[in-house]
């Protein structure tokens, strides 16, 4: 046996840190975030970042921390050392309670083994800085080096991945590393608005956020320099705590929603991580409001105690393990829904930016009289011999009945202050105005005291009819209709099967139904308040958005899916014409009514259009 080559070896050290390199470096916005997540546990008030070439060819970071000694130099590109883990009285290193950004000690000694690096530091009151290289592995030095401030730390890399080209071809473009970059500092300056951080791409600074005080107004003024200032115009503010964690941060209007979820940014104790479990979350949250395919905009910060999470899942620490999951995840999904639900009737201001960008000044007119159209004024109605459309009379004076067609119990009506001019329309003074007009049988026209409200009117009545099921189901379950001729819907084996499967909730929900034959399905009853209704259509929809709906969601949020599927169904449709007191009560009842801004699908129920910005549409200001 003695005469046999071994089969296991030792790896030799420089092959242990490119393997290590592996896992930690993947691409130059990882090394960025490595070197920035060190100048913050060193206490850097002000990161500057350079780079050129997507961060291939070299990248920079220096910041003003407290530094580093001469022997702290050579320690740091030690692979397992590191000054951010300490033992406890009895010698136990505990990696369950961890407070810094890094602690694994192998973020600089991996940079080294593939790059050309270069670390100058100096600390407060010393008479010089000192610097040294690692070239793919390679020590030289530490020497002396003129200094650069007053303490703190800057690490040149150059050459990125040289030493292991192979690394290179899994690069994306220039400007793809470029963007990463830029998204990775932007979660740290997020995630850290007490610190400045400045970004350059050799060939012009791309990003420059100065210091914010460290409250809630600093972070929102952080996050509108980041996300924009319409962010700051249409966030809500989230506090809310729990079993001492701590949930704050802003959250954006259903409204003002993205195609993607890539706008959604969670930090665990001011650390921007990637997790499942808050992601599902927000979509939890919001699913009562947005249609599938679009994403709340939201920035949240969890601050729990560092032995219920774990931080130490992987080398790259952008995932995190909760000790009870469903405790920060009932957090957030409760924080959110009372946020949202406080936001009342309000809407994006983004709406209202829109239309107004989008309408055009008058000047066509003058051409369609030069191509032949006809005389301008011979076309135009007379207004005085017009009659008014369905009851409208020159004053509503009167206040009108609540919107209600299925003659259901409407919610209770909310309380607003009288005119202050008595030659007013009372109505006027309420937020949403009162109605002047119905165009195109689908939009109601309204007017307030400064301004005016354009509303659709089977969006809004989606919302009212769906927040009126979802508070019957709470107090004592929705209402039936039973059917004179029962429905029979073919749905196929498959979708039966799935629909059946839930006729218990279903029930619930006030919609009676049970298996007819093979891929039937029998409709007995219906929720009363939606009246008459496409049954086939629905029992479909129903079909699809069962299937379609995540699994990790729970069986409420799931089935509250399914009653906006249903009020969608049941509201009134574009097309209807409405009369004076309907359009009125409907408004009436949207101002009453939570969640009314935006529709089942996270569209806006209204816009608002102010008089001044109406002025400066037709050169009055």
């Amino acid at each position: 046996m003695s005469g046999l080559t071994p089969t296991i070896r030792r790896l030799p050290q420089h092959t242990i840190n490119r393997i290590a390199a592996g896992e930690v470096v993947e691409r130059p916005a990882s090394v960025i975030k490595e070197l920035a997540e060190n100048a913050l546990d060193a206490g850097a008030t002000q990161i500057d970042i350079r780079f050129e070439a997507g961060g291939r060819r070299s990248l920079c970071v220096t910041d003003d921390g407290k530094g580093m000694t001469k022997a702290e130099l050579l320690l740091s590109i030690e692979r397992h050392a590191t000054s951010k883990l300490s033992p406890d009285p009895e010698g136990q290193w505990d990696l369950l309670n961890i407070a810094s950004m890094g602690f694994r000690g192998e973020a600089l000694p991996s940079i080294g083994s593939v790059s050309r690096l270069t670390i100058t530091t100096q600390i407060m009151n010393s008479g010089s800085a000192w610097e040294l290289s690692v070239d793919g592995g390679a020590l030289s030095g530490p020497k002396p080096a003129p200094r650069f401030g007053l303490s703190g730390t800057r690490v040149q890399v150059r050459d990125l991945f040289y030493a292991t080209p192979a690394r290179l071809k899994f690069l994306k473009t220039e400007r793809s590393e470029s963007m990463a970059i830029s998204d990775m500092v932007k979660r740290l300056a997020m995630a850290r608005a007490d610190v400045g951080f400045s970004l350059h791409n050799g060939m012009r600074a791309t990003l420059s956020l100065p210091r914010e005080t460290n409250n809630d107004e600093g972070r929102l003024k952080r996050l509108a320099d980041i996300l924009g200032h319409d962010f700051r115009d249409n966030a809500l503010a989230i506090d809310a705590e729990r079993d001492g964690i701590k949930l704050t941060g802003f959250a954006g209007l259903p409204t003002f929603s993205r195609g993607s979820s890539t706008h959604q940014y969670l930090f665990i104790n001011d650390r921007p991580v990637r997790d499942k479990l808050l992601y599902g979350a927000v979509r939890g949250a919001y699913q009562d409001f947005l249609a599938r395919g679009r994403h709340p905009v939201v920035a949240l910060y969890v601050d729990i105690p560092t032995k219920y999470v774990d931080v130490n899942v992987h080398p790259a620490k952008t995932e995190v393990r909760f000790r009870d999951p469903a405790i920060v995840r009932g957090l957030i999904v409760g924080a959110l829904r009372h946020a949202l639900a406080g936001a009342g009737h309000r809407a994006s201001t983004t709406t209202s930016a829109y239309a107004l960008g989008r309408a055009q000044v008058g000047g066509n007119l003058g051409a369609h009289r030069a191509s032949g159209y006809g005389n301008y004024q011979a076309s135009m109605p007379n207004v005085e011999t017009q009659p008014l459309i369905d009851g409208f009379s020159a004053k509503v004076e009167e206040e009108p009945e609540y919107f209600n067609p299925s003659h259901e119990q409407p919610y209770p009506e909310a309380q607003y202050p009288e005119a202050q001019d008595p030659a007013e329309s009372p109505l006027i003074n309420y937020p949403l105005g009162a109605a002047r007009a119905q165009v195109h049988e689908t939009y109601i026209v309204a007017q307030t005291g400064d301004g005016m409200i354009i509303v659709d009117q089977h969006a809004a009545h989606e919302r009212l009819v769906y927040e009126r099921m979802k508070q019957a189901m709470a107090d004592k379950g929705v209402e039936r209709q039973a059917l004179l001729i029962p429905d029979i819907v073919d749905l196929g084996e498959g979708d039966a099967g799935l629909v059946l499967s839930r006729a218990d909730e279903l029930r619930g929900m006030g919609l009676v139904i049970e298996p007819f034959g093979v891929g039937a399905v029998c409709v007995r009853e219906t929720p009363a308040l939606l009246g008459e209704m496409d049954v086939q259509g629905l029992l479909r929809d129903l079909a699809d958005d069962l299937r379609d709906t995540d699994e990790t969601l729970s069986l409420n949020e799931r089935f509250e899916h399914v009653c906006g599927t249903m009020a969608c169904h049941g509201s009134v449709r574009a097309g209807r014409r409405l009369n004076a007191q309907e359009m009125n009560a409907l408004l009436r009842q949207m101002e009453a009514t939570p969640h009314s801004g935006q529709c089942n699908h996270g569209r806006p129920t209204y816009v608002e259009l102010k008089l001044a910005d109406i002025e400066r549409l037709f050169g009055r200001r």
